[in-house]
């Protein structure tokens, strides 16, 4: 607690959020005067009800009971590594990522940040250290009051929308500069390690790239980045999405993750042999992606919007091939030195949890080198002319996780089984929802 309490007076914070992220990567948590905080940690009384765990996108819950007690509290554990003040407040506020244990200590399996430590600790125990590099690629969009209309692109400083694709264009770029100044004073003030900014595909679509580190840092970064992003895009008047496909005929946002791992012992990448050339650690991370990626899909594609973007010819990828800078393909090889020796997966979309993106990601690669799985040969070319593997819809994502035996004890019995109820239940609730689409085409027609 002397921590804690040292912070917020130099700080001289008058409130402190104490935030968990939930299934869907949703910030949730308890907003506390700074002294009511300090005396919490004392004697224990900052806590939650477990439900927010299960707690679907729209805000309802599975119908079958999947926690057993219901909705019991459970404890929360400020991660003092995690304490940031909150740049967009006028008054000084702390927010600081918790840890959720039980009343007996032991960890929430069912948070998404304790699923990732499950995954590096199983790394830790091989001597193993994760490295990852987070992309995140977001639109910025015209307010939109009535969710019945389409996104459009929002107004610049030009005054005019974007029309045409500005790839990489710096102008592009330059039309909301009022927004990523604030962006990047604010990520400093929170020691979010934000590097390049890059104007991506789509009308007032943006990428925002990260530098490597710790994984359990980077989904920290992650997770505040995207309320941080909203937060400045609000305060010029406008929006900002992580929507996986957010405008129909634009192209859809990812997060790649630029994966490698490090020897404890010696800090090598264990990548790369003593000759410079790809270990055979390397083959096998990149065959247990090919071959549990596809079951890990409701981690990387958590929504039903998430599928609409891995589609041919879309930017996105639709299978687990993999090849040396193709971008084509769902796993990416950069051409680099041996030191710098890593995988970009590019299947997870700018939408996914980034605690469970990662976290999914890197069981994969475990799987893969605890199992010695051997990759297929790297392709040339087009992945887009070779069958699509990756799932194409909710439902199919959801059946492969289930019958997957070594993802769901690597991530953790009871999170997968609360994973496929909450993602299930929306589903249910978006077939409920009868779209234009069906009344546009069908309504007269059929």
């Amino acid at each position: 607690m002397t921590q804690f309490q040292q912070w917020l007076r130099e700080h001289h914070v008058t409130e402190v959020e104490c935030i968990v992220a939930d299934i869907n990567g949703i910030a949730r948590g308890k907003i506390l005067p700074g002294e009511k905080f300090l005396r919490s940690l004392e004697d224990d009384s900052l806590r939650l009800p477990e439900s927010i765990f299960i707690q679907t996108v729209t805000g309802d819950y599975p119908e079958e009971d999947v926690i057993d007690p219901i909705d019991r509290d459970i404890r929360l554990r400020p991660d003092f590594n995690s304490i940031r003040l909150v740049p967009w407040y006028p008054e000084p506020t702390a927010q600081v990522i918790a840890d959720c244990v039980y009343h007996d200590g032991s960890p929430v399996e069912i948070s998404a940040r304790h699923v990732l430590r499950r995954v590096l600790a199983l790394y830790e125990e091989k001597g193993w250290k994760p490295v990852v590099a987070p992309e995140l690629e977001f639109f910025l969009t015209k307010i939109n009051e009535d969710p019945d209309y389409p996104l459009v692109p929002p107004v610049g400083r030009s005054r005019r929308q974007e029309t045409a694709r500005q790839s990489f264009g710096i102008d592009a770029v330059n039309e909301f500069d009022p927004i990523f100044e604030d962006v990047y004073d604010w990520c400093e003030a929170q020691g979010i390690d934000i590097d390049t900014l890059t104007h991506e595909a789509g009308a007032a679509q943006m990428e925002i790239n990260f530098n490597h580190g710790d994984a359990l840092e980077l989904a920290d970064q992650a997770f505040l980045f995207k309320r941080t992003l909203r937060q400045a895009a609000l305060k010029h008047g406008i929006y900002a999405t992580f929507m996986a496909k957010p405008m129909e005929n634009e192209p859809g946002s990812s997060m790649h993750v630029h994966q490698s791992v490090y020897s404890f012992e010696t800090g090598r990448n264990l990548f790369s042999n003593a000759d410079g050339e790809a270990s055979e650690l390397f083959h096998w991370f990149i065959g247990g992606l090919q071959k549990f990626l596809p079951a890990a899909m409701p981690l990387l594609a958590p929504n039903v919007n998430s599928y609409r973007r891995l589609r041919r010819w879309s930017t996105a990828p639709i299978n687990v091939h993999w090849g040396i800078e193709n971008r084509t393909v769902g796993l990416r090889v950069p051409i680099s030195s041996p030191d710098s020796r890593r995988v970009e997966n590019r299947i997870a979309g700018a939408d996914a949890n980034p605690y469970l993106a990662i976290a999914a990601s890197l069981a994969c690669g475990w799987l893969g080198m605890v199992g010695e799985i051997e990759p297929t040969d790297p392709i040339k070319g087009s992945a887009y002319r070779l069958a699509q593997t990756l799932p194409q819809q909710m439902p199919d994502a959801l059946r492969k996780l289930h019958q997957s035996g070594p993802l769901k004890e690597v991530l953790g019995e009871s999170f997968v089984e609360v994973l496929l109820a909450v993602k299930q239940a929306e589903h249910d609730a978006y077939q409920r929802v009868i779209s234009s689409w069906e009344r546009e085409h069908l309504l007269l027609n059929v």
